[in-house]
């Protein structure tokens, strides 16, 4: 009988996670009960919000219990379901985890089209991450055309995203990303106007360079060094939605933060943002960025990793700036 592989949390990383924070265990097939739905994991989405949830430290959410199931974002084929609205071979949308096979309730699934060309785009770009780059754009950025938006970790699945809805909503729009091939990418097939590669540039006389007349939007997904920069050139009345945190998410000591004078002056608005908190969106998000990307006019790239056993490594690796696009396991 077919064995259920699953990734556990072994213990709480001190830093960066390794390999050893993870556990390989393998348990019989699990069984759907009333209202439930037995899936087979095609893909499983890694994301930096994970390193969060490795960690006891205070956050919006539980963090995932010491010999738990790893959490993530899936797409999945059901296998048996005991609930009418899903039958055996449709494909689901749901959060099984670092896992082979999940048992979720029906409520917890959103049904996808069978015949979509790539279903791991739910994961990514008609995902999570794209709903986040959307809403947290239009809802606290709220670009208007010929204002300069920056993007942190532009080549990623939501600056990617972020940076491209900027540009068509007509903002001058500068990345930064680590390394060459980075930029590369954002400038020549995101066509961001610019892109920084904070490896090898001084953040500050390349701002300087590329926002001139300073930056109206800055859309943050690492806050650290590139925050500090940026606030140095914020204009009056500036926005800064606050999305992710990569470069504290493995700090053994949190490093000393941003003098946040800046914003006074500017009387700049920085504000936190959680896709959950925008889920009356979802409709909208899906019309405007699923239009635009049926029309050629978002590109997107995936990084694909194979097999569920290389999930802890490639993890790593995304909290390393590894990857190039939106990073996912193709579990089966």
């Amino acid at each position: 009988m077919e064995r259920n592989l699953q990734i556990r949390l072994a213990r709480r990383p001190i830093g960066e996670p390794s390999v050893d924070d993870f556990r390989f265990v393998e348990e019989a097939m699990p069984a759907p009960g009333a209202g439930e739905v037995l899936l087979q994991t095609l893909w499983l989405s890694l994301d930096p919000y994970m390193r969060g949830r490795m960690s006891e430290a205070r956050s919006y959410v539980a963090p995932v219990a010491i010999d738990a199931v790893m959490v993530g974002g899936t797409v999945g084929k059901v296998l048996a379901s005991n609930d009418p609205r899903f039958a055996v071979g449709d494909l689901a949308l749901g959060y099984g985890g670092w896992q082979r096979y999940s048992v979720e309730p029906a409520d917890a699934l959103q049904k996808l089209d069978s015949a979509m060309a790539h279903p791991s785009y739910a994961l990514g770009i008609l995902g999570m991450p794209g709903q986040t780059a959307y809403c947290a754009l239009n809802d606290i950025g709220a670009p208007k055309a010929g204002e300069t938006l920056v993007v942190s970790a532009a080549a990623g699945a939501v600056g990617q995203v972020a940076g491209q809805l900027g540009k068509i909503a007509g903002c001058r729009v500068v990345g930064v990303a680590g390394g060459s091939e980075k930029c590369r990418y954002v400038v020549e097939e995101l066509g961001f106007h610019a892109c920084i590669d904070r490896k090898t540039e001084s953040l500050d006389e390349a701002l300087a360079r590329y926002c001139p007349d300073g930056i109206d939007i800055y859309f943050d997904n690492t806050a650290g060094a590139i925050l500090e920069a940026v606030m140095k050139r914020l204009r009056v009345g500036a926005r800064i939605p606050l999305v992710g945190l990569i470069e504290q998410y493995n700090a053994v000591q949190m490093p000393k933060g941003p003098n946040l004078a800046p914003l006074l002056v500017a009387r700049a608005k920085i504000e936190g943002f959680l896709v959950t908190d925008h889920a009356a969106h979802t409709r909208d998000f899906l019309a405007a960025v699923g239009g635009l990307l049926q029309k050629g006019k978002l590109a997107y790239r995936e990084d694909v990793v194979e097999g569920l056993e290389a999930a802890p490594e490639a993890f790593i690796g995304l909290l390393r700036g590894a990857n190039l696009g939106k990073l996912l396991v193709r579990a089966a």
